[in-house]
């Protein structure tokens, strides 16, 4: 008996040859959600009928000889962030109870026409507001190798959604972080593709400059075909496949090394040997300004957010829970002076980033600098010092949102405890295609357990 299918492209080729049905493969996620969605609170909504409806006609298809693509058939969440026709978008929040949406997302509209059976709306941090999936209005998702510990934020349904079977893939949006923080401390695959790619409409802003949507999943190939998809372009099952052997990685060191967990730091230098041992040549780059990223980010991120949520700040300021509705009414007292100010550091890092690429193919550097914490835990000691969990799980992610570089976290090891660890890949603006490619080649070397 063939073994079952864990990733999209294993699913598709199985669905496509009729090894196996798209109704037998939502019921199993649906059962997967029944079974564990009451402790680790991935979901917010079950669309348990609509996905099997979505099912029945997928099989129908197929029997009848039209496939759709790689997707067709596969069960995906969409973080509840994102329109979905006819069903409520909550945001984890209490200020937007009984907010229907009256049309899709664009990104919907493409998971449609792709065939995906969208299987359900998952939990998140507050409006995206914060890294740890905490600040919920339905409470935290848990992770599922340890439910004491946050899956991160704040995508982090999507991201124990995936960890857990209950879907195949998830569609989340990452602001500073928000795909690829949940995604590594899960031990998955997470696209911020470059800013603009993705369409955003229909889907709650955070900052309308630094929102991305993306995918979280089980393989550098399913990103690809999750990718295609929501960016509207032609799907083909399969990567062009790239030799590892030659590739020139530029590694951030200094700040992006500067503050890390010793398993963290330990896991991406093994993984830096591996690559090595591969034939890919390490070398060490530099961004000057790197120390400015965490204050131009907060200038730009809450003045944006303010903005958006100015008026039920003012008419239901107590719906928010209370850590999102104390940054949004920070966001409130920075000066136009200083987000301009921080508008144009943010053109200074764009450049920088550039430069650190000139000559490489990618940068290299940790994902996240800890492991999935405990839930309820605000500060974690690294270097001597206690630092803010929300301020280091953003530390080494949010650059590359205020440049608009595409960046992929995936596997590169784990604590002995079992806690995932993710390496970061970025690569050069406007050519996320490139930037998958890189990721497919060095995905074996980062995970010895993904196979070439």
């Amino acid at each position: 008996m063939p073994a079952e299918p864990r990733t999209i492209t294993e699913l598709a080729r199985a669905l496509q040859a009729r090894e196996l049905t798209a109704q037998a493969v939502t019921e199993r996620c649906l059962t997967a959600i029944a079974e564990g969605n009451p402790s680790l609170n991935a979901f917010i909504r079950v669309l348990a009928g609509a996905a099997r409806e979505q099912a029945r006609r997928a099989d129908a298809e197929m029997v009848a000889g039209r496939f759709r693509g790689p997707l067709h058939g596969v069960p995906v969440s969409l973080k509840d962030l994102i329109d979905l026709s006819g069903t409520t978008t909550t945001a984890a929040s209490r200020v937007r109870q009984g907010h229907l949406a009256t049309r899709d997302a664009t990104v919907v509209t493409r998971l449609r026409e792709a065939g995906a059976v969208l299987i359900g709306k998952t939990n998140l941090h507050e409006f995206a507001l914060g890294t740890t999936n905490e600040d919920s209005a339905f409470g935290p998702a848990r992770h599922p190798l340890d439910r004491s510990r946050s899956p991160g934020g704040s995508s982090g349904g999507s991201a124990v959604s995936v960890l857990a079977d209950m879907a195949y893939a998830s569609i989340g949006t990452d602001t500073g972080g928000s795909i690829r923080i949940p995604a590594a401390a899960c031990g998955l695959v997470g696209l911020k593709p470059t800013i603009g790619e993705i369409p955003t409409d229909g889907v709650v802003p955070l900052s309308g400059t630094l929102d991305h949507v993306g995918p979280l999943c089980r393989s550098v190939e399913d990103a690809r075909i999750l990718y295609d998809v929501l960016r509207g372009a032609p799907t083909a099952q399969g990567m062009r496949p790239r030799d590892a052997r030659g590739l020139r990685l530029g590694v951030l060191r200094d700040y992006f090394l500067a503050l890390l967990d010793p398993q963290v730091g330990t896991s991406f230098e093994s993984a830096c040997a591996r690559l090595r041992e591969a034939g890919i040549e390490l070398h060490d780059v530099a961004i000057p300004h790197a120390e400015d990223v965490a204050p131009i980010y907060l200038h730009i991120v809450l003045s944006e957010a303010a903005a958006y949520h100015a008026k039920t700040l003012e008419s239901r300021a107590d719906d928010y829970t209370a850590n999102v509705r104390l940054r949004l009414e920070m966001g409130r007292y920075i000066l136009a002076e200083d987000y301009v100010r921080a508008l144009r550091g943010r053109e200074v890092l764009m450049h920088e980033v550039d430069a650190a690429l000139t000559g490489s193919d990618a940068l290299l550097l940790p994902s996240v600098p800890i492991p999935a914490h405990k839930i309820g835990v605000t500060t974690v000691r690294l270097g001597g010092s206690d630092e803010s969990v929300r301020n280091v799980t953003l530390r080494l992610t949010q650059l590359f949102n205020l440049t608009g570089h595409p960046a992929i976290t995936v596997p590169c090891g784990s604590t002995p405890e079992g806690l995932p660890i993710g390496a970061q890949i970025v690569g050069y603006r406007s050519r996320t295609d490139a930037l998958l490619e890189v990721a497919r080649a060095v995905e074996p070397c980062l995970d010895p357990g993904t196979s070439p």
